[in-house]
């Protein structure tokens, strides 16, 4: 068959279709489905970061962040971290508190430079990593979900390869709802890879058994801070 003959005969049998597509009458307004995060966002977020696996903790500065950060890397017995080359984490100065405690600190800007001349060693410093650090671009609070979107200097093996993950969330990020995630991203266009985590990586492909940290870190630890670093 032609293929101009092929693609009419497709074109037939979609409109077809259609001619017999039923037709819904219930009117649906923009906010259908739209939950919320109740009045106090922090909370709920913990919340729902705890019962999705995730370790959440709340603290109130930059301090107390790196502290909970080395804290999580010594109970993990951490020797190498990666981490994003991100404002937030340059600001808490992660690297320097890591080190003191024998753990080595690599931004993924020095690992992206690494890759174009020794990309098999580049590889194998991610596979070696024992903890990834990331900021966000959002979280909700509704589902605890955080959204991180994979840029120059954040890539997304920090967030999928180590065995443990930490994310340190602003409250600005926070938002309500799944709804309004992406649009508090503030990026337009959105970059092509965007993951949403949901605590700790799980599947229940193997006898309807759910397990944790096979296609992803085992661990999931998220530190909310309770007021924006400047």
């Amino acid at each position: 068959m032609e293929r101009d003959a092929f693609l009419e005969r497709i074109r037939q049998a979609a409109a077809a279709g259609r001619a017999h597509r039923p037709t819904s009458r219930i009117a649906f307004s923009r906010d259908t489905g739209y939950a919320g995060g109740g009045g106090d966002l922090l909370g709920r977020l913990a919340e729902e970061l705890r019962g999705a696996g995730a370790f959440p903790y709340r603290v109130q500065g930059p301090e107390e962040a790196v502290e909970k950060v080395c804290e999580i890397a010594a109970g993990a017995g951490a020797r190498l971290a990666v981490r994003w080359a991100h404002p937030l984490l340059d600001r808490l100065g992660l690297d320097e508190a890591l080190r003191a405690r024998g753990v080595e600190g690599v931004r993924w800007s020095d690992v992206e430079q690494m890759a174009g001349r020794d990309p098999d060693g580049a590889r194998d410093l991610i596979f070696r990593a024992d903890l990834g650090i990331s900021g966000v671009d959002a979280a909700a609070a509704e589902t605890g979900t955080l959204a991180l979107a994979s840029l120059p200097g954040q890539g997304r093996s920090v967030s999928l390869l180590p065995p443990v993950h930490i994310a340190l969330v602003e409250p600005r990020q926070v938002v309500p709802d799944l709804f309004d995630l992406l649009a508090a991203s503030g990026r337009d266009p959105l970059p092509g890879n965007v993951a949403l985590i949901t605590g700790p990586s799980k599947t229940g492909d193997i006898e309807l058994r759910l397990t944790t940290g096979v296609h992803g870190p085992g661990e999931v630890h998220v530190i909310i801070l309770e007021r924006d670093v400047s």
